[in-house]
């Protein structure tokens, strides 16, 4: 059975050799990394991590910075990365909409021509806007449009525990960015922060109907019985198998996903097939 991981980050050297300094400007970055026991991952961290748990294939990114400058540094890091590993990795560019949005959008369409295939993942409550801004959006959707590009983007579970990397990206956010770009195929990291489960009311079917839902952090979050339960709303052509390496190692979340009991032919699509239809592999 394939395995195919749809949420994982890298870093380049840069960050991992002068953490602190990068993260005394980016209080995001500090949120989630000052602590020098958070792994910061590099490509060919990524690649030992895939290899030995049996991992073949992986959508990787950057972090959602403030400074352009060092979304620039991230992308050209996953851009190197794509290209040293061709068949293991399939890259997306980190953005900074905020603004007027059309930094975001040269940034995407830059490293749409250096063979990146998607953006994200937006994390809009580090960066400054909200996945609602939809006009300060709209010239990085104008891109992903006419380059074909997945979105994947951050969301939030509205209730529950408080835990670093949470942030604020609401069902609503997301509903009202699927809304206005409609043309667009998106991935909700976390479980769409509870947006399948509105999938039970047809208006909200409608809308997310080009969006799936990624697993990435799901042991800091849900009981196992979560892939059933979005399964039963949304159907398991929908769910993506996404570990959010590094802060999720592939054991801990091999182990959480066999706790889930589901049966060959749904494993199947999680763990891969979903994947490789979505990023027509």
């Amino acid at each position: 059975m394939r395995i195919i991981d749809c949420h994982t980050h890298i870093f380049p050297a840069e960050v991992a050799a002068d953490r602190a300094r990068f993260a005394s400007s980016d209080p995001w970055f500090a949120e989630l990394y000052a602590d020098p026991r958070a792994r910061l991952a590099t490509a060919e961290d990524l690649i030992a991590a895939m290899d030995a748990a049996g991992i073949e294939h992986a959508i990787t990114f950057g972090f959602g910075w403030r400074d352009p400058g060092i979304i620039r540094l991230a992308n050209d890091a996953v851009i190197a990365a794509v290209r040293a590993y061709p068949t293991r990795l399939t890259g997306f560019a980190v953005v900074q909409p905020a603004g007027d949005g059309l930094t975001a959008a040269r940034e995407a369409e830059r490293c749409a021509e250096a063979g990146l295939r998607g953006v994200g993942e937006l994390m809009p409550h580090g960066q400054g806007y909200r996945l609602s801004d939809v006009a300060i959006l709209a010239p990085l959707a104008a891109v992903c449009a006419a380059r074909d590009l997945i979105v994947l983007t951050h969301s939030s579970e509205p209730v529950g525990h408080m835990y670093p990397g949470k942030g604020d990206v609401s069902v609503v956010d997301l509903v009202a960015f699927l809304t206005a770009f409609p043309e667009l195929r998106v991935i909700a990291a976390h479980w769409g922060g509870g947006l399948p489960f509105y999938c039970h009311m047809p208006e909200v079917a409608a809308v997310a109907e080009r969006c799936w839902y990624d697993t990435a952090a799901s042991p800091y979050l849900y009981a196992p019985s979560i892939f059933t339960s979005v399964a039963a709303a949304v159907g398991w052509e929908k769910i993506l198998w996404a570990s959010d390496f590094a802060v999720v190692r592939y054991p801990r979340m091999l182990r959480y996903t066999r706790a889930a009991n589901l049966d060959g032919a749904a494993l199947a699509l999680v763990m891969g097939e979903n994947a490789a239809a979505l990023l027509r592999m």
